[in-house]
C-alpha cells in the first residue's frame, strides 16, 4: 500500500499586514515571494511580532531584498538572535528578478510589502505589490469612491 498523502489545507495565518500601502499607492500588480529567515526570527513571526508598515523592496546585485521591515528579536534565543531591521533576501526567479527590476527602472513603480504570513503549509510568504504613488488628490478621490460605495449599499440595504 502506498502512503497516503497530508491534505494541505489552504488557510493562511496572517502576521503583519501594510494597510497604509492601499492608501499611499495605487497597486498594479502583486507577486507572493519566499523569503529567507533564520530560527529566532520565525519563532518571533509565529508570535506576532512584526511590522512592514514602513518597509520596501529593493534590488541589489541581481537580487531583491526586503529593506526596513521589522521583526522583533526573540527573547529566548540568547546569543543567536537576529537584528530586528536586517535586509532579508526575497526568493524569486530569475525572470521575475529582471521584470520587477525593469518595472523599477522603467516605468518609476515601487516594490511595497502588503501581507507577511503563513502560508498553507507553514511557510513564512510575503506578498509584494507593483506598485505607482498616489497624489494627494488621488488619495481624496478613493475616499470619496469609498463613502459612496458605502452609502450606496447603506440605502440598498434599507430601500429593499
Amino acid at each position: 500500500m502506498g502512503k497516503k498523502k497530508k491534505k494541505i489545507v489552504s488557510t493562511n495565518k496572517m502576521i503583519a499586514n501594510n494597510r497604509k500601502a492601499r492608501h499611499n499607492f495605487f497597486i498594479d500588480d502583486d507577486l507572493e515571494v519566499g523569503i529567507v529567515l533564520k530560527g529566532s526570527e520565525v519563532k518571533s513571526l509565529r508570535a506576532g511580532e512584526a511590522n512592514i508598515a514602513d518597509s520596501y523592496a529593493d534590488q541589489k546585485d541581481g537580487e531583491i531584498f526586503l529593506i526596513n521591515s521589522y521583526i522583533k528579536e526573540y527573547d529566548k534565543a540568547n546569543n543567536f538572535n537576529h537584528d530586528a531591521r536586517r535586509p532579508r533576501k526575497l526568493l524569486l526567479h530569475k525572470k521575475e528578478i529582471t521584470r520587477l527590476a525593469a518595472a523599477v527602472q522603467r516605468k518609476g513603480m515601487t516594490l511595497v510589502p502588503l501581507k507577511l504570513y503563513f502560508n498553507g503549509v507553514n511557510r513564512v510568504k510575503l506578498l509584494i505589490g507593483i506598485c505607482r504613488g498616489k497624489k494627494q488628490h488621488d488619495k481624496r478621490a478613493t475616499e470619496k469612491d469609498r463613502d459612496w460605495s458605502r452609502q450606496k449599499s447603506r440605502i440598498l440595504k434599507d430601500a429593499g
